[in-house]
């Protein structure tokens, strides 16, 4: 089964996770952490996480807000573990793709993260640079 462990600094990832349930529904196989808002830190909820959570045929993706930030730092240490692999810098439409499905090869996962990136743009108001001649009246 596909598991995803999601973790931000601050409320992030709390928010992403209400994101995802309002847009495709509840989902168990999604857990995750906001680090920073209370005693608990991420290296004791990912070691309980895997104690409890993890089966040994279960795939995990590790996603974390920021790369090379300190919630990426700790999840980077779960690497060597069978089936793990970790994404930085997530945003909704990544955690949303992952969240409906039951499984990811690593390519499928390159692939998504590939296509989550082109939903960061700028938006610009489109402009129509023809006149518009039906409301002339010569």
């Amino acid at each position: 089964m596909l598991r995803l462990f999601l973790s931000s600094h601050g409320h992030l990832a709390s928010g992403m996770k209400s994101s995802v349930e309002i847009l495709s529904g509840a989902n168990d196989r999604l857990t995750v952490f906001d680090a920073y808002v209370n005693e608990e830190n991420v290296k004791d909820v990912l070691d309980h996480y895997f104690a409890t959570v993890v089966k040994p045929e279960d795939q995990v993706i590790l996603l974390s807000d920021l790369y090379g930030g300190s919630v990426n730092q700790v999840m980077y240490l779960y690497l060597d573990r069978p089936n793990v692999s970790l994404v930085a810098g997530v945003n909704l439409a990544l955690v949303l793709e992952l969240a409906v499905r039951e499984s990811v090869t690593k390519d499928e996962l390159s692939q998504l993260v590939e296509q989550s990136r082109t939903m960061l743009r700028v938006v610009e108001q489109e402009t129509d640079n023809t006149p518009d001649t039906q409301d002339d009246f010569f």
